[in-house]
């Protein structure tokens, strides 16, 4: 079995973190702030709060049959987590290790909900900007960081010559 190099640590170390703040936030959104369904709660333009259960996938795209839904997304959700995890033993890079921390964390917080209560609970607003129409989460927000990450790494490896 390969040893987890001092990246490697960082990327679960993340990853652990963005469950946890994703998971806080959520229940603070539902819990202490009490926010109603849908209605939005202005917070610094263009930031709204707006608590939406999502029975699709990020940013709500993708709603189906709730059943099938719910627990193919987790179990992807799940699958493509333990892969992710096995590359994170080794990142080659900081920003390898960054996007597959942020990529892990948003996962498993995402399917957390997702097993836990059917949907995810998304809740950060940002319409007003008049272009972005869809309502998301901490971990939605961790895996595109952490994708396009992954994606400036590998155009990156590509630039270089062989």
């Amino acid at each position: 079995m390969k040893a987890i190099t001092k990246l490697g640590g960082f990327a679960y170390g993340l990853a652990l973190a963005v469950v946890a703040l994703d998971q806080a936030v959520k229940y603070w959104v539902v819990h202490i702030a009490q926010l109603p369904l849908r209605p939005s709660q202005p917070l610094i333009w263009p930031v709204q709060l707006s608590y939406v259960q999502n029975f699709g996938v990020s940013f709500g795209l993708f709603q189906g049959e709730a059943s099938i839904v719910r627990w193919g997304l987790t179990a992807f959700s799940l699958i493509v987590s333990a892969w992710l995890i096995h590359l994170a033993r080794k990142p080659e890079s900081r920003l390898t290790a960054l996007g597959l921390g942020l990529i892990i964390g948003g996962a498993v917080g995402n399917a957390i909900d997702r097993a836990r209560l059917g949907y995810v609970i998304d809740f950060i607003d940002v319409q007003k900007l008049g272009f972005f129409p869809w309502v998301f989460n901490v971990a939605d927000s961790a895996i595109t960081v952490g994708v396009i990450s992954w994606l400036v790494v590998e155009l990156l490896r590509r630039e270089q010559p062989a």
